[in-house]
Order: C-alpha cells, then sequence, then structure tokens
C-alpha cells in the first residue's frame, strides 16, 4: 500500500502533465507545454523528498498499522528505504510517452526492471545482504529509470525545455494537477480497500489467528502478499491500456477532433473487457 500510494502521488503529477502537454500540442501551445513539464519535473522531486521525510519520521507506526510483526518488523524496515525514490522515474514516464516516445517511455521502465531482477540475486544470495540487498537492487532498478528520463529531457522531440520551464506557477499548476487527479484517485482507491478493508484488516487477523496455526503468523502474511503480487499484474495491465491512450485523446482533444477521441474510448474498453 505505501509503494502504491507513492505510485499515485507520480501518476497524478506525470498523467496530469501528459494529458496537458497533449492539449496544448493539439492547440499549438509550445510554451505551455514546456512549462507543465518543467514544472512536473520539479514538483515530482519535491513530493518525493516530502515522501521520503515523512516516511522516515513516521517509519515504525505505519508499518505496525499495516501488520508487521516483531518478527518481520527489522526487515520491513530495510526494505522501506526504496519506496521514497520511486516517485521521480514514475512522473517523469508520462511526459515522455507525450512528447511523442512511447518506446523510450518503455525502455527505461523495462531497464530498471530488468537490473532489479538482475541484481536481486547477486544482492540477496551471493551478497549476503538479505532483505537490504533486495532494497538495493530495487534502489538501483529505479535510479535507472530515473537517470533515462534525466537523459530523455535533455534530448526531447518536441519539447524545449528552459531554465524558466522548472519554475512552479501556480495557474500552470491548477492546468494539470486536476487532469491527473482521476490517475491519483485510481491508486488511492487500491490503497482505501487495502488499508480499509483487506490489507490492514486481513493482516492484524493472520498476524492475530495465524500465530496460533502450525504455519506461525508469517507465513499466512507471505501467502497474501504473493497473490496481491498476481493481482497487481491485471491492475497494471489496465493501467497501462488506459495510460498509452493519454497522449493521444489529449491531443485529439486539443485539435477538437472528438469523434476520435469517442472512438479512442469505445476501443479501449472493448480491449478492457477482452483483457
Amino acid at each position: 500500500p505505501l509503494t502504491v500510494l507513492a505510485l499515485g502521488l507520480a501518476v497524478m503529477i506525470g498523467d496530469g502533465a501528459c494529458s496537458y502537454v497533449s492539449i496544448c500540442f493539439g492547440k499549438n501551445r509550445q510554451e505551455d507545454a514546456d512549462c507543465a513539464v518543467g514544472s512536473a519535473v520539479t514538483l515530482s522531486v519535491l513530493v518525493g523528498v516530502l515522501v521520503a521525510g515523512f516516511y522516515a519520521v513516521f517509519q515504525t507506526p505505519i508499518l505496525l498499522l499495516f501488520g508487521a510483526t516483531e518478527a518481520n518488523l527489522a526487515y520491513a524496515k530495510e526494505y522501506f528505504t526504496c519506496i521514497p525514490i520511486y516517485v521521480f522515474g514514475q512522473a517523469i514516464n508520462p511526459i515522455i510517452r507525450s512528447d511523442g516516445s512511447p518506446r523510450f517511455a518503455m525502455a527505461s521502465m523495462l531497464a530498471g526492471a530488468i537490473a532489479n531482477c538482475i541484481l536481486d540475486p547477486i544482492a540477496i544470495f551471493a551478497l549476503r545482504w538479505g532483505v537490504m540487498g533486495a532494497a538495493v537492487a530495487t534502489v538501483a532498478g529505479q535510479v535507472i529509470t530515473a537517470a533515462m528520463g534525466v537523459w530523455y529531457l535533455c534530448h526531447t522531440k518536441a519539447l524545449r525545455l528552459g531554465k524558466d520551464d522548472f519554475k512552479l506557477r501556480g495557474k500552470i499548476l491548477a492546468a494539470y494537477l486536476p487532469l491527473g487527479l482521476c490517475s491519483f484517485l485510481a491508486q488511492i482507491s487500491l490503497v482505501i480497500a487495502m488499508i480499509g478493508t483487506t490489507m490492514a484488516a486481513t493482516n492484524n487477523m493472520l498476524v492475530q489467528y495465524g500465530a496460533g496455526s502450525k504455519y506461525g503468523a508469517d507465513i499466512p502474511l507471505t501467502v497474501l502478499g504473493i497473490v496481491m503480487k498476481v493481482f497487481q499484474i491485471i491492475i497494471s495491465i489496465t493501467i497501462g491500456m488506459s495510460a498509452g491512450c493519454i497522449p493521444i485523446v489529449g491531443y485529439n482533444y486539443g485539435a477538437e477532433q472528438y469523434g476520435r477521441c469517442r472512438g479512442i474510448l469505445w476501443r479501449l474498453m472493448g480491449a478492457e473487457f477482452a483483457l
């Protein structure tokens, strides 16, 4: 849930900026598009720092709220360090798509994921770092994704970023953040479900009653985590298809091609139904 919360903040910034930039391109408003991207970069860095600070201060209470036990609290704290770095790379990715480079956006995500998979066994087993090794591998993957995002911002296609574009402007923020609110709510709804009705309640019940079973408390808790990961695969595909439509819809909306927007909507709904 904590990772999803960080992702929700990232996609609110990234998807909002992506939508607004695409609309601006459709209306030939280059300057507004550049300002939106620059402020989104700055805002994602600030949000990442704030999330890191909040998680650092309230680390133990938050982990206990989500059902951490005496046996796994130390491991949870070790892995906890990877969450805040998540924000920047995830926020930049939609912006890359809005600039007309969906393949690079996908490549940057895959590069981080592949690096994570390769480094996991090395850090966990070869270096014997355990859960901390898993966190190090995750952070390394996120750093690669973020670094590729920074490189792309220096080699954009349609965007022309200058130093002044990275200032936070209330008018620009008010224009694109509401566009990302839907993406934020989609992610937060998962967190609310996990906290309010599923994860926190289930975690704590598994800790309390699982301790009395032959498996102990930690095995049932691990099983739930595995199942939620499988569930996340389906959710990720769903979100991925809709995210891919954002720049296309935004551009056509800005160009007042509303028929195309409706056509994309129906095709997306059909694809989601088939999934």
